[in-house]
């Protein structure tokens, strides 16, 4: 029988963390990196375009906050349709296709006599096809680079993304003073094109993975093929709950203090690229395996102490301290794609993805719900709670090491997606009959 064994080089028990110039040194991550980046820059100008523009013509609250991030509840619907795309056998024509179709989504964002319920249609439709870019370009991200090098180029692309957005409402704002929304949803348009640009330049075609043509039935299939192991269920139900409950969490700053709630996001955003910094630049992979569970527990413990309404500056510490443990993602994923075998990798980390996102604003919900009954800050520590007793009461199981990744890729290998028409076998980088 085939061996569905990585082929990527493998790390040795205590690697050696890659530094973020030997990962930008490397054209084909330099490229997915920058058109990530360029990709994330044109996704905020355009919503906050857009929320601007619905925000004049209705002044609603809702409809303005569904408008900058209605996008995200889109995605969940990738993941359970069509994420296999994401491990078709030219990812980089898949992706190339997906910016296009961005692009002329963006670009008709900018046609001023737009109906809003138009504009609503393309932003759903727009968020659909951005879960499926995500997949793809991870899938990706994960031929690009070594196992050994795979956390430190997520904390990398965190660490940009999060910094790319502060920078992009800045500048969002700035050009909103000399230019209208449809200016700046042009802007957008030509950051998306450059971004695909870069792709077409930088990216070379690797055709790995899929024996037969991705579709609804294979997501499906893939997708409950995913689910049905014990393990990888476990590492996804903590890289999702936990996270999007603190993100609820976070949600409630203006409801708990408006006069103070820049400054806590504004902590939050310091926690977190502190985090990522030194959990995927400094860290061994041994040593950042050996902190997922501390970190877990650190991103929603100090939210508690909202209960007693701390002093601002005690509460925006315990701010910059919780998330810090967001960094508990970065071992998690190297868990998961441990555990994912080549043929379906980027479906897996898409639906990863998109799960996380989709929990963000059920966290967010749960989080403002509760506020309608309790005070704001009593909210806060439930939701907390809530996060550790998931983090507690569903460890993954310490046996996730070498041997059991293995055994996982090995079931995923022996899928019957991975046979061809008369259901004999082949190996991940086997073409399939007459491919």
């Amino acid at each position: 029988m085939p061996s569905y064994r990585s082929t990527h080089p493998a790390a040795s028990p205590d690697p050696a963390t890659t530094g973020y110039r030997a990962l930008l040194r490397n054209k084909e991550f330099g490229g997915l990196y920058f058109s990530f980046t360029l990709t994330v820059a044109a996704s905020t100008l355009s919503g906050f375009a857009l929320g601007t523009l619905v925000d004049h013509r209705t002044g609603s609250p809702f409809l303005t906050a569904v408008s900058m991030y209605g996008a995200t509840f889109a995605t969940v619907l990738g993941a359970l349709t069509l994420m296999s795309v994401a491990d078709g056998k030219r990812p980089r024509r898949t992706l190339l296709l997906l910016q296009l179709v961005a692009l002329a989504g963006v670009a008709a964002q900018a046609i001023p006599g737009l109906p809003l319920a138009a504009r609503f249609a393309l932003l759903l439709t727009l968020g659909f096809f951005q879960s499926l870019g995500t997949g793809t370009r991870l899938g990706l991200l994960a031929e690009v680079v070594p196992a050994s090098a795979y956390a430190p180029a997520r904390s990398l692309m965190n660490v940009t993304s999060g910094g790319t957005v502060i920078v992009g409402y800045a500048v969002g704002a700035v050009l909103l003073h000399h230019l209208s929304p449809y200016g700046v949803f042009v802007v957008s348009a030509a950051l998306t094109a450059l971004g695909s640009a870069v792709v077409a330049a930088t990216v070379r075609e690797h055709s790995i993975r899929l024996t037969r043509r991705p579709g609804l039935r294979r997501t499906r299939a893939a997708n409950a093929e995913l689910f049905a192991h014990p393990g990888r269920r476990m590492l996804l139900l903590n890289l999702w709950v936990p996270n999007g409950l603190i993100v609820g969490c976070e949600a409630l700053f203006l409801s708990y203090d408006p006069g103070r709630a820049g400054t806590f996001l504004a902590a939050a955003s310091g926690g977190m690229l502190l985090g990522d910094l030194t959990v995927g630049r400094l860290l061994t992979a041994e040593r950042r395996r050996r902190l997922a569970f501390p970190l877990r527990l650190l991103l929603a413990a100090p939210f508690l102490l909202f209960a007693v309404h701390p002093p601002v500056a005690v509460a925006a510490v315990a701010v910059f301290l919780a998330a810090v443990g967001f960094a508990a993602t970065l071992p998690l994923q190297e868990e998961l794609l441990e555990q994912t075998p080549e043929a379906v990798r980027g479906q897996v980390q898409g639906v990863e993805s998109a799960g996380r996102m989709t929990w963000q604003g059920i966290g967010a919900a749960i989080a403002g719900g509760l506020a309608q009954y309790v005070a704001p800050g009593t909210a806060i520590a439930v939701v907390a709670g809530a996060s550790v007793a998931v983090t507690l009461l569903y460890r993954p199981s310490r046996r996730t090491g070498r041997g059991a990744g293995e055994e996982s890729v090995a079931r995923f290998g022996r899928f019957r997606l991975c046979h061809d028409d008369q259901g004999t076998p082949f190996g991940v980088h086997q073409p399939p009959p007459g491919g």
